[in-house]
């Protein structure tokens, strides 16, 4: 087996791809294991008042800005976070995407999208009634990453 590294400076996102005749146990536990090494680094802490609370990063919704912080929106509850949006950007997995200004939203959670040509398009998740944003400016770039988000599984 051989491994190489490629370097660009002009990609935009880093990329692992693994070339195989066919996928063995041994391939499948580095896919895993690259995977959780990834998904690891996305440790967040949450706070409700005083109380400092650990969820996995799934759970949530979406991140949003507020007059007093950085919520993090489940989908019955919501938490303080002490991250500005930029740099959960760096923290987050790939299924995470920016798609305002103000809001991070978690693309594997999405029940559905409202276009609205003109204004900000609605996504909603599924069994809550919390709903997010998303400016004309990022509603592509969100479709193509859920394309992309859906076609990885």
């Amino acid at each position: 087996m051989k491994i190489k590294i490629d370097i660009d400076a002009g990609i935009q996102e880093e990329e692992i791809i693994i070339r195989c005749q066919e996928l063995t146990p041994e391939i499948a536990k580095m896919q895993s294991v690259l995977s959780e090494v990834l998904n690891r680094k996305a440790n967040i802490a949450f706070y409700k008042g005083d109380t400092r609370i650990y969820l996995p990063v799934e759970e949530i919704l979406f991140f949003e800005t507020e007059s007093d912080g950085i919520r993090a929106h489940t989908a019955d509850d919501c938490f303080e976070i002490k991250y500005r949006l930029y740099e959960l950007e760096e923290l987050l997995p790939r299924y995470f995407m920016r798609v305002s200004k103000s809001t991070i939203l978690n693309t594997k959670r999405i029940f559905s999208i409202d276009r609205n040509l003109y204004a900000s398009s609605t996504v909603t998740f599924r069994h809550t009634h919390k709903q997010v944003f998303v400016s004309r400016h990022y509603y592509k770039m969100l479709i193509e990453k859920l394309d992309e988000v859906r076609n990885s599984n």
